[in-house]
């Protein structure tokens, strides 16, 4: 199977019979094992970024197991999951996911008015996307 992953953390654990295990965890809480070193060195390459990741599963009695079969770069521009590409709908979208907060509610008893949405959810949207397009120029000017 295949899967774009962020790695979020790459651990080496010795196991009881002298070999490494190297236990990878995405940012989804997903583990996937390896015990080749070489697959396990290059995934500790990705730490913190997203991959692609080959892997196959396994049921051992009463154990479930997750093998790494290979990690790569992910795609720069991730066309299967509509990757944000534009600043403004990235930020739009961040401003959605915190519009509970701007709103002061998790859940209102009623409709909020669209001016009133759009009014408390336009500023942050701003702050995001000029946030980002910093972030990008700066990596732009550090290569």
């Amino acid at each position: 199977m295949d899967a774009t992953v962020l790695v979020k953390e790459v651990e080496e654990v010795p196991s009881r019979s002298g070999n490494t295990r190297y236990v990878v965890r995405d940012s989804e809480g997903n583990e996937y094992t390896t015990f080749r070193p070489k697959i396990g060195a290059e995934a500790a390459k990705y730490q913190g970024r997203r991959a692609r990741i080959t892997y196959h599963e396994a049921q051992r009695g009463n154990f479930h197991n997750v093998y790494l079969d290979s990690i790569e770069p992910a795609p720069e521009a991730d066309e299967e999951s509509g990757g944000d590409t534009d600043p403004d709908e990235a930020a739009w979208r961040t401003a959605v996911d915190a519009a509970p907060w701007l709103l002061g509610e998790s859940e209102p008893q009623k409709a909020v008015p669209p001016e009133r949405f759009f009014k408390k959810l336009k500023p942050l949207k701003d702050l995001v996307a000029e946030d980002i397009r910093e972030s990008s120029a700066e990596d732009e000017e550090d290569d």
